[in-house]
């Protein structure tokens, strides 16, 4: 069974377990697809088996979802012992291959 909903009205169950063989023609045609006579029966069968499925996700998941997105909450720490600005300044320019004043010089990116 499957669920479908028309526009805001309450909506129905259908039981599509089988389709008619008019049914997958019909989806043939607007996928613009060649399907033979043997192949026809398999999809039905398979087609059917699908639609089963998600009638059954359907009947378990809620029809709105929850209003309310959980409990917000800051998941950032608070900078106990921050270090002095500068203060490796010294050392990262030193093992750069590359510095003009207190920048380091990189290839120019395109």
């Amino acid at each position: 069974m499957i669920y479908v909903n028309d526009e805001g009205n309450d909506g129905e169950w259908y039981d599509l377990g089988m389709l008619k063989l008019e049914e997958i023609d019909k989806l043939a045609k607007l996928a613009r697809l060649e399907i033979l006579v043997e192949e026809k029966e398999i999809l039905r069968k398979e087609v059917g088996e699908i639609l089963e499925y998600v009638g059954q996700i359907q009947k378990l998941s809620p029809k709105e979802p929850p209003k309310e997105a959980g409990i917000i909450r800051n998941v950032f720490r608070e900078d106990k012992n921050p270090h002095q600005t500068g203060e490796f300044t010294d050392v990262l320019l030193a093992n750069a291959p590359e510095k003009i004043d207190s920048y380091i010089k990189v290839k120019k990116i395109l």
